[in-house]
C-alpha cells in the first residue's frame, strides 16, 4: 500500500465569529507565519491582529461560504476523491490541514492503520515558503518521528514549474477571451522581504530590485524568484504580450514582496484599462484570497476607479490536469525543471 497525503493551508470550521477567532489564532501563532519570539507573538497575535480582524474575517467567510462547505475544502474532497480514481486501489489518498480540520494528525493515523510500505506527502504549494511548506514540513517530521517502524518517505516540497501543472492552469485561463482583456495579472501570495532574506542561503536576497526575476542557480529556492519562473512559464504557455507580476494579502507594515496587487489594479484603472483578468498561481485551490480578495474586493477597488470588467480565473480545483500533475508527483521522480 502506498499512502499519499495531500495538506492545505486549512480553514475555519464554519463562517462564525467564534470558528474564524479559533482559526486565526492557530494560524497566526504559527511560528513560521508571524516570526517574533513567542511572548511578543502571542500578545501581538491574540491581542491585537485578532480581536480587530476576525469579525471582518467571518463576513468575508460567509459570503464565499457554500451550501458543501468552505470552498477550500470541498475542492480538496474533490481533488481527493479524483486522485484516488486514477491512481488505483494500491494507493490510499489522505487530505489534511496546517490549521483546523481534517488534521493533520487524524489523516497520518488513518494511513498508519493502513500499514503503508511507502507515504508521498505533498504541501500543495507550487512555490515553496518557510510560512507554508516549510511549516508543514515541520509539523509532520515532528509527527512521524514516533513511527516504528517508518515506511518509506517521499515528500515533495515545490513544484512550481511542472511543466502538465503549467498546462493545467493555462488549459482554464485559455477557456476565457484573453485578447479581450486589456491585460492580465499574474497574482502571487505576498511574503515578508525577511521571510525571504532568512531563507536566503547565500547571501543575496533583494540586492537588487529585479533579483528575483530570473530564477538561477543562486535563487533558484527563492520564493519570489520560483514565483516570477512559475508566471514566465504560463504567460508562455498563453502567448501573453501584456501581463504583471504582483503579490497579495499583505499583512502589517514592514516591507513585503512588491508590486502589491492592489496598487497594480490602481495604476492599471488610471491608465485607463477597462478589462482586467487576473490568474492566481500560487492557490490550487479557490480560496478566501481568490474568491473574496480578488473577485470581490479588488474587483471592487478596480470598478471604483473606473475599470468596467475585473475577471478571476478559476483555481485548479480538481481539473483533470491537476489531477494528473499530481499523479506525475507522486508517481515519478521529482525535478524542478530548472
Amino acid at each position: 500500500m502506498h499512502g499519499i497525503l495531500l495538506i492545505n493551508l486549512g480553514t475555519p470550521n464554519s463562517p462564525k465569529p467564534k470558528d474564524v477567532f479559533r482559526y486565526l489564532n492557530e494560524f497566526l501563532t504559527d511560528k513560521h507565519v508571524i516570526d517574533l519570539p513567542y511572548v511578543a507573538r502571542q500578545l501581538l497575535v491574540r491581542g491585537v491582529i485578532v480581536p480587530k480582524r476576525y469579525k471582518t474575517s467571518a463576513k468575508n467567510y460567509q459570503t464565499i461560504w457554500t451550501e458543501e462547505g468552505s470552498p477550500l475544502l470541498v475542492h480538496t474532497k474533490k481533488l481527493q476523491k479524483e486522485l484516488g480514481k486514477i491512481l488505483g486501489e494500491d494507493f490510499a489518498v489522505e487530505i489534511g490541514m496546517r490549521y483546523q480540520n481534517p488534521s493533520i494528525s487524524k489523516a497520518l493515523d488513518n494511513l498508519r492503520k493502513m500499514h503503508p510500505e511507502k507515504i508521498t506527502i505533498i504541501p500543495l504549494f507550487p512555490q515553496y515558503a518557510t510560512a507554508t511548506t516549510g511549516s508543514i514540513c515541520d509539523l509532520i517530521l515532528s509527527k512521524l518521528k514516533t513511527w516504528k517502524p517508518l515506511p518509506e518517505l517521499k515528500l515533495v516540497t515545490r513544484f512550481y514549474n511542472h511543466p502538465t501543472m503549467i498546462k493545467a492552469f493555462a488549459s482554464i485561463a485559455a477557456s476565457y477571451d484573453i485578447s479581450s482583456y486589456d491585460h492580465v495579472l499574474i497574482s502571487f501570495h505576498g511574503l515578508p522581504e525577511k521571510a525571504l532574506k532568512k531563507d536566503d542561503i547565500q547571501g543575496k536576497c533583494l540586492t537588487c530590485s529585479h533579483c528575483c526575476h530570473t530564477l538561477s542557480s543562486s535563487n533558484k529556492h527563492c520564493y519570489g524568484a520560483q514565483c516570477y519562473a512559475t508566471a514566465k512559464a504560463l504567460a508562455k504557455s498563453l502567448s501573453l504580450e501584456r501581463y504583471t507580476v504582483c503579490f497579495q494579502s499583505r499583512l502589517g507594515k514592514e516591507p513585503w514582496l512588491q508590486p502589491f496587487t492592489s496598487d497594480c489594479i490602481l495604476s492599471l484603472a488610471k491608465q485607463g484599462c477597462k478589462r482586467l483578468l487576473v490568474i492566481s498561481p500560487a492557490f490550487v485551490a479557490d480560496c478566501l484570497e481568490t474568491l473574496h480578495e480578488i473577485a470581490i474586493e479588488y474587483k471592487e477597488e478596480f470598478l471604483r476607479h473606473g475599470g468596467e470588467e475585473l475577471t478571476l480565473v478559476e483555481s485548479l480545483n480538481a481539473h483533470p490536469l491537476w489531477v494528473q500533475t499530481l499523479k506525475e508527483l507522486i508517481t515519478e521522480p521529482v525535478s524542478p525543471h530548472f
